[in-house]
């Protein structure tokens, strides 16, 4: 039988393993970033030009390669970190694969400046999707200055899928504050289209955040500290007066390192309970110092996700030291650590990964579950929660059953499950109704139809009102700007203020921050990808964020309301996001459950 395995050619494996280093521009920027760090620079600077896709330039003043090692570098599995699989147990540094500029030197055009102390030229360096164009030498300070140009060239279908400018330079950003806050030794400068965005000069980790958030953050910040054997904790975070209903400003860093870890977050969020309500996330940044050989980091290659040797230790410190730092700042009114409660470690913190901002408040005039007779009848219908629970409300299919809406029931009295639910039947069949997801189909029409036919009243307002936003929040509210305005939300930022003249009629000025912290949220993490214009990518975001969140009671004039507006709607079957929203139970099928 004729042999079938082939060794893939250098260039083809390359863009292999580009595929899960280099995902879009930001990843570039965070390898580029790290190996800069891991070269002791002491100053930074990073130009940008349209979002990473045309160019990502890094300049710094560190210790520069030799050229052998700069041609080197451009091979895979290449690196100055390591040389035994034992170090790998006894990292310190920020890079350790060998594979990043490998991978980024497949899939772009990149153009390796570098010099080391005591050279008299520097070496220049060009390499095409893995080919070396140029090695000569040029004259150039001491350090490394790597350009990388036209991003994804020879891969048009991965080029496609990268999302607007204005989406991937927030990711940008976001890679780039993740590493300028975990040092704050170092200076940095970011460039953008020819425009100074940031000049963090040093300075201690407090001023940095400062520096970043601007001069009023200094007030809302409560210091952490604490050291054992195991750990070494410090940072600060948000007094609770400051918690915001989306996930603003969240960072842990692990022996200078950011990382994400849904169980640590658990574990401040537990800090904070009974001073924040639990619909509220607290803000934080929190250095953590553990023995390089207690975790492992190389799980994957973004080196986000860690593993702790002993996970449930560093979770109960954690929590006892930032409870103990709002109690010492007379936050906390009552701490009680003689019981030993503080160091119980919860397993059940899954949920915290799916969760995600909360909209708007809602008026209820009158709430039917608020007395014990309706908790009870409430209660009693848990067998019909689990088989709705178990109907495929997350398919994102198009193919659902025909339904005469006409033979909809309307007049009955409907019934609310589960908190999420709204039940109604027609002559044949039981008609089940996500709330959340059919909010959202509801605004989203009403908005584009007001952006349609121009008819958005705003309300101007007498006062103008000012909130506290960082500059990355306003930079993405900015670049949705002319849309907003159109939305009827008139602002400008001025003096680290954000500053509103008028907002959409249908927001209450009470729920007015609320509703922008969410929005900024959604834009900046839940964009979607097939909107055909900005009014249409604006309508969805603000769907998501205004609409009634499940897990909210409704009474019987807002569920009816959800019901009848759904199906007077040109499209029922789908939210915005193309996930169902409702499902219809045939009689026959309940029939057949008792069978």
């Amino acid at each position: 039988m004729k042999d079938i395995i082939n060794i893939l050619p250098k260039n083809v494996a390359n863009q292999i393993a580009a595929g899960e280093v280099v995902q879009r521009p930001s990843s570039v920027v965070k390898e580029l970033l790290e190996n800069s760090i891991d070269a002791n620079s002491s100053e930074i600077i990073i130009h940008i030009k349209d979002a990473g896709k045309s160019l990502i330039q890094i300049i710094d003043n560190g210790m520069g390669m030799s050229k052998r090692d700069a041609l080197l570098c451009f091979d895979r599995h290449t690196t100055s970190k390591i040389s035994s699989a034992n170090d790998l147990f006894n990292i310190t540094t920020k890079g350790f694969r060998g594979e990043a500029i490998a991978s980024i030197s497949a899939v772009s055009h990149v153009n390796l400046i570098t010099k080391q102390p005591g050279v008299e030229l520097a070496t220049n360096i060009e390499v095409h999707g893995s080919q070396v164009k140029t090695n000569n030498s040029v004259v150039s300070d001491i350090g490394t200055k790597i350009s990388v140009k036209n991003l994804f060239f020879n891969i048009p279908a991965r080029r496609n899928f990268l999302k607007s400018d204005n989406v991937e330079f927030r990711h940008i950003v976001n890679e780039f504050l993740r590493v300028s806050l975990s040092h704050p030794e170092i200076k940095f400068i970011f460039i953008n289209n020819g425009i100074e965005i940031y000049n963090l000069i040093k300075s201690t980790f407090k001023k940095r955040i400062i520096n970043i958030l601007g001069s009023k953050t200094s007030e809302k910040l409560v210091p952490v500290s604490e050291e054992t054997e195991i750990l070494k904790i410090n940072g600060f975070v948000f007094k609770p007066e400051f918690a915001k209903k989306t996930r603003g400003e969240q960072y842990f860093f692990v022996n200078n390192r950011f990382i994400k870890s849904p169980y640590l977050n658990h574990s401040v969020n537990s800090a904070f309970e009974g001073l924040i309500d639990s619909k509220y996330n607290p803000t934080y940044f929190l250095k953590l110092e553990v023995d390089p050989a207690s975790i492992d980091i190389n799980i994957h290659p973004t080196k986000t996700e860690i593993k702790f040797e002993d996970e449930h230790s560093i979770y109960a410190i954690l929590r006892a030291s930032v409870k103990h730092s709002l109690g010492q700042y007379s936050i906390s009114p009552v701490l009680d650590f003689d019981r030993n409660k503080s160091l119980d470690v919860p397993y059940d913190y899954e949920n915290e990964k799916n969760n995600t901002g909360v909209g708007i408040d809602v008026n209820l005039s009158y709430n039917p579950f608020e007395n014990q007779q309706y908790e009870k009848k409430f209660i009693k219908i848990d067998s019909l929660n689990e088989k709705i629970e178990s109907l495929e409300f997350s398919s994102e299919s198009n193919d659902f059953e025909e339904i005469d809406f006409n033979d909809i029931e309307k007049e009955l009295i409907t019934i609310q499950i589960n908190k999420k639910y709204i039940l109604n039947k027609t002559k044949s069949s039981l008609i089940v109704v996500n709330q959340e997801r059919a909010h959202q189909r509801i605004l989203y029409e009403k908005f584009l139809e007001s952006f349609t036919l121009d008819n958005y009243k705003p309300q101007k307002l007498l006062h103008p009102i000012e909130f506290d936003f960082t500059d990355n929040e306003i930079s993405i509210l900015n670049s949705n700007k002319k849309t907003l305005n159109e939305f009827g939300l008139l602002f400008e930022y001025k003096n680290n203020k954000l500053i509103i003249f008028s907002m959409p009629a249908y927001i209450e000025i009470e729920t007015l921050k609320s509703n922008i912290e969410n929005l900024i949220f959604n834009l900046q993490n839940e964009t979607p990808d097939n909107s055909f214009s900005e009014s249409d990518l604006v309508s969805k975001v603000m769907s998501k964020s205004m609409s009634i969140k499940n897990g909210k009671i409704l009474n019987l004039n807002e569920q009816q309301y959800i019901f009848n507006a759904l199906f007077a709607c040109k499209e029922t079957m789908v939210c915005p996001f193309n996930k169902k929203t409702f499902v219809k139970i045939d009689y026959s099928q309940i029939d057949n459950m008792f069978k």
